[in-house]
């Protein structure tokens, strides 16, 4: 995706700026959110609810959404960016904090940039360096590492699996970046964003009804809280944020900022429910992080001036 063209109701560039920050921090927040959610409910009952609050919202604005002219064969699309977010995405991150702390799940999440270079690659034919295969395989060590030095206790009673579910969660939002990128340019990224929650609800309906909704009044009013600030702030407002701040910013601008996610997933869990980074997981994350950076970086001037002779040659 591009940039687009800027027109009157383009937000400015400290706006669009200042949404990628709250998505930023919203995101963050969700881990230990969720965590404590899945305290009072089941996986599929705790999206489902975090859905229909998100949506609920939304009912009262849909007349203010700038009304979409539907592009003929996008109904894959728009199946598809729900299929990956929310759908597959709560699924295995839903089940990745039953079994693993939500920091190391927020430091896994830095990786879904690079996830996104990747997929690009494949689906969409884009240029995939070798500083960007590099920062992947780095990033996988650190997740390796953050995995051996994780301690098993009854918040986190199986971290390696949990951390391989939140790893595949990380592709399944590596495609609804990869999705977006096409969507944005044709839609309004509100209208994106109502698209992903309907798809949500009517996704995780059945498995909320199968957790017998009566057994949801035995809840604690701190997992219901979670579940609201779940739905209002992370599921309508992180995404609503991020998908109006990717509609007007290059794709490679607006996914850099996911690098910040765990940074702020730590720092929530760390005040919220106490958790803490073992030695050996904290080498694992700065692994990780320093894998999306290298990864994620330019080639230096020599670098490229080298490349150029072979480039003319071919």
């Amino acid at each position: 995706m591009s940039g687009h063209a800027r027109t009157d109701r383009t937000p400015s560039r400290t706006v669009l700026i200042l949404c990628l920050g709250g998505a930023v921090v919203l995101w963050g927040t969700s881990f230990p959110a969720a965590k404590i959610a899945l305290a009072g409910f089941p996986p599929m009952a705790l999206v489902f609810l975090r859905m229909a609050v998100a949506t609920a919202l939304m009912l009262p604005f849909v007349g203010r959404i700038r009304k979409a002219r539907y592009h003929k064969g996008d109904w894959k699309w728009l199946v598809l960016i729900g299929l990956f977010e929310p759908c597959l995405y709560f699924v295995f991150e839903m089940n990745a904090l039953r079994f693993t702390t939500a920091s190391q799940a927020g430091v896994i999440s830095a990786m879904a940039p690079l996830l996104v270079a990747v997929g690009a690659r494949i689906f969409l034919s884009e240029e995939l360096s070798l500083r960007t295969v590099s920062g992947l395989a780095l990033s996988l060590a650190g997740v390796t590492a953050l995995s051996l030095g994780a301690r098993t206790f009854e918040t986190a009673p199986a971290p390696v699996l949990g951390n391989a579910l939140e790893l595949t969660a990380m592709v399944c939002a590596a495609g609804y970046f990869i999705v977006l990128r096409h969507l944005t340019s044709r839609y309004d990224p509100w209208f994106v964003t109502g698209v992903m929650n309907l798809s949500g609800l009517i996704f995780f309906l059945p498995g909320a009804l199968l957790s017998d909704p009566r057994t949801w009044l035995a809840a604690s009013p701190q997992a219901w809280l979670a579940v609201a600030y779940l739905g209002a702030f992370v599921t309508l407002g992180a995404i609503g944020l991020y998908n109006l701040a990717a509609s007007h910013l290059p794709a490679a601008r607006a996914a850099i900022s996911i690098n910040l996610v765990p940074f702020a997933a730590v720092a929530s869990s760390w005040l919220l429910l106490g958790e803490r980074l073992t030695p050996l997981q904290v080498v694992g994350g700065l692994v990780i992080v320093g894998g999306v950076f290298l990864g994620e970086s330019k080639p230096k001037r020599r670098e490229r001036l080298a490349e150029e002779p072979a480039l003319e040659e071919a």
